[in-house]
């Protein structure tokens, strides 16, 4: 797994926001101690978690599974832009046939759990899609074959509010291990000087 943080906006914005409801513009120090105290006291401790909203974040997550992605589909407050399952499809085509313990070569295609048995079955499942590619089915098709340890990648979009809750969520012991590994490296993440406001949210769960 993989995250890139590919764009967010600076504190500057959420406090002048913040400064809006008070016109104490005068008292901003342009992102610095002052502006971010003011953050943390109206967002988090006053509750005023609507202000957080203006905040948002842009994300490049590389190497989850598909299983990752449909509990991340549940974030409703989020937008994502998935890898197109054709093109996916188009790179297994012409590989050579895999064997069960074939994990090396598998691991380009899935994510592996460790687990003997799981990573066996999934990747015989990989070698029955690659033949039902290779006898000529269209990706539309075959796509129905897919594992859901089978990789992908995707642009995820959310604000600071959002963020906090997927934070608080799903980087609890509870949740899928895969999504509470994308969880804190989703809080790596983040500049230095935003990882302030989601630290209560982490350290909650571990």
């Amino acid at each position: 797994m993989n995250v890139t943080l590919n764009h967010y906006t600076p504190l500057v914005v959420c406090a002048n926001a913040i400064r809006t409801c008070w016109q104490s513009f005068d008292k901003s120090d342009n992102g610095g101690s002052k502006d971010r105290e003011l953050i943390d006291r109206v967002g988090n401790k006053f509750k005023h978690a609507s202000t957080l909203e203006h905040l948002a974040y842009n994300f490049y997550i590389k190497g989850v599974s598909r299983a990752l992605l449909q509990e991340l589909a549940r974030h409703r407050m989020a937008s994502l832009s998935v890898k197109s399952t054709r093109y996916t499809l188009k790179e297994l085509k012409d590989e050579e046939p895999f064997a069960p313990g074939d994990l090396k070569r598998a691991s380009k295609y899935l994510v592996l759990t460790h687990i003997a048995l799981v990573d066996e079955m999934s990747i015989k499942a990989l070698e029955n899609l690659r033949q039902v590619l290779h006898a000529g089915i269209s990706n539309d098709r075959a796509k129905y074959c897919l594992p859901e340890s089978y990789k992908t990648e995707l642009t995820w979009s959310c604000n600071a509010r959002s963020l906090q809750n997927f934070i608080l969520l799903r980087s609890d012991k509870a949740a899928l291990w895969e999504i509470r590994e994308l969880a804190h490296q989703l809080y790596k993440a983040l500049p230095k000087d935003h990882q302030y406001l989601f630290t209560d949210s982490l350290k909650c769960c571990e």
